[in-house]
């Protein structure tokens, strides 16, 4: 994948299904969760480098998600992570779910951050990761 977007695999684990034997709907925010930290990986960093060494952290203030069809026990899930947005203290990721065996677009989403400090004050996004950023969304317009 590009840096751009990036790609992780799942399998849907029986204890993350519902009484309906599907994905119960809470879940589909941690896989959104996966996928982002591993685009900030892609991005060479990780989201504890920036807790640790910068001290700040990316607040999640919005998530949604739209449900297109059910996922279920032991679905292999392809979560597809992309930069969609960043401002001087906001980032926007966009996230599809998709079963890998045909294909089938379970879901979408987005989620907002603001980058804070320890005390979870709103700060402007260290240059290092700006720039990282900006670079993931000039890859993006011009795929």
């Amino acid at each position: 994948m590009s840096a751009a977007q990036s790609e992780v695999r799942l399998r849907v684990r029986y204890a993350e299904t519902d009484q309906m034997g599907v994905v119960y709907h809470a879940n589909h925010f941690v896989w959104f969760e996966v996928g982002r930290v591993e685009f900030l990986r892609q991005l060479g960093f990780s989201y504890r480098e920036m807790e640790q060494n910068d001290g700040c952290a990316i607040a999640v203030v919005d998530a949604r998600c739209r449900y297109r069809a059910p996922a279920r026990y032991d679905d292999e899930i392809i979560v597809r992570t992309r930069l969609k947005n960043v401002r001087n203290s906001a980032v926007q990721f966009a996230y599809e779910l998709v079963r890998a065996s045909d294909g089938v677009l379970l879901a979408e989403g987005e989620t907002v951050h603001l980058v804070t400090d320890a005390q979870m004050k709103v700060r402007e996004i260290p240059e290092n990761y700006r720039e990282a950023f900006r670079k993931a969304l000039a890859g993006s317009s011009g795929a």
